[in-house]
């Protein structure tokens, strides 16, 4: 059995101060994977489905999205249901990590495929804790290669 390629973490986040956070304790986590970061959803998607002269993700290999949904070019919700109903990139595990606690809003997310759904803590520490434990997530969740 061959061994899987590491998993790739696609941040979608266009709050530096957020993405830095993220990023930071998750690898207090201890999770040394790359983090492929995008502070708007085009960039994000032409990597991951192509476009924009980008090949798109490679097959054989495992990815996860993290996915702002308050963008400044266009809504996490649009990204999540291109991601979804792409055949190359609906496989792919998408945590949507966001401010917005509205119920519809979370429903949406689920019935379009996301994966897991994270309210960001408004407290600094509080968010600091809730992105290791997501960290710890990541050092075991198991994750299809595309």
């Amino acid at each position: 059995m061959s061994k899987q390629e590491p998993l790739t973490i696609i941040m979608i986040e266009d709050d530096e101060g957020h993405a830095t956070l993220i990023e930071r304790n998750i690898r207090r986590a201890g999770v040394s994977n790359e983090i492929v970061k995008f502070a708007s959803g085009q960039p994000a998607l032409d990597y991951l489905i192509g476009g924009g002269g980008k090949p798109g993700v490679k097959n054989g290999k495992p990815y996860m999205v993290l996915l702002d949904l308050n963008l400044p070019d266009m809504s996490g919700v649009d990204i999540l249901k291109q991601l979804k109903e792409t055949p190359k990139t609906e496989r792919i595990p998408v945590i949507v990590l966001t401010t917005t606690d509205d119920k519809n809003e979370i429903q949406r997310c689920y019935d379009l495929g996301a994966n897991v759904y994270v309210t960001k803590p408004v407290n600094y520490e509080n968010f600091a804790n809730a992105i290791r434990q997501l960290g710890l997530f990541f050092s075991v969740v198991q994750v299809p290669e595309l």
